[in-house]
């Protein structure tokens, strides 16, 4: 899963920085992984819309650098893009504690957010990667992500997922309410090749909770999506 960086190597990541790590000592060596935990493409009632949720991070066993990305597109353009960028510090064998920035690109208005969060593996290894946002005008969002692997066979494996997201006001110009505003869950089958390329297919539902699906239904929009998906999962 991790692998230390021999000298020269150069590695051309997700922001498209470059990164030149050399391994210091064999005992805490630098390390990386890049990860698309999903490169796909999601097809609902009214259009297709291509997403990527990944990461990427760089350091030592305790301390790194981490990058995470979600961008959701269709043919009209990119309907959101957020990027976070995280200091990450070791506080348990199986959990990191991870505090840094988020951007929210699209959709207009952009917004800026201080990051703090969890991620790691909890009981009955379900990974779950959770944080609270203070954006700079002081609204606040708590958001939990949760995923377990089921294996089936030695090359077929069954993910379910599920995220949420909770905001303390109400914020007018992206129609979302207090309260818990959405829930996101998925279930997707996936074939490995090796652990490092896996194709996968699935199903994804989207649906607005609360004052924000009451928002949505005023303003003639949708509260809720099925879509089914098609991708790929990689690291190196």
């Amino acid at each position: 899963m991790k692998r230390a960086i021999q000298p020269g190597l150069v590695i051309l990541l997700a922001a498209g920085l470059p990164f030149t790590a050399i391994a210091m000592t064999e005992d805490d060596p630098l390390l990386y992984l890049f990860k698309a935990d999903q490169l796909e493409l999601r097809e609902g009632d009214d259009e297709n819309t291509r997403v990527f949720d990944g990461h990427f991070w760089l350091g030592k066993d305790l301390d790194k650098l981490w990058i995470k990305s979600e961008i959701e597109a269709t043919r009209e353009g990119t309907e959101s893009a957020e990027w976070q960028l995280l200091y990450s510090r070791a506080i348990d064998p199986n959990w990191d504690l991870q505090i840094g920035l988020r951007a929210d690109l699209d959709p207009e208005p952009k917004r800026n957010w201080l990051a703090i969060g969890f991620y790691g593996v909890a009981p009955y290894w379900f990974e779950v990667d959770t944080a609270l946002f203070v954006e700079e005008d002081g609204q606040v969002n708590l958001r939990l992500m949760a995923e377990y692997e089921m294996l089936l066979t030695q090359k077929w494996v069954l993910a379910p997922e599920i995220e949420l997201n909770w905001y303390r006001d109400d914020d007018d110009e992206l129609m979302i309410a207090a309260g818990v505003a959405g829930v996101e869950a998925g279930i997707r089958l996936r074939y490995e090749f090796t652990r490092q390329f896996a194709p996968y297919i699935g199903v994804n539902y989207e649906s607005l909770l609360g004052g924000t699906r009451d928002l949505a239904r005023d303003n003639d929009a949708k509260t809720s999506d099925a879509q089914l998906v098609a991708g790929l999962r990689f690291w190196f």
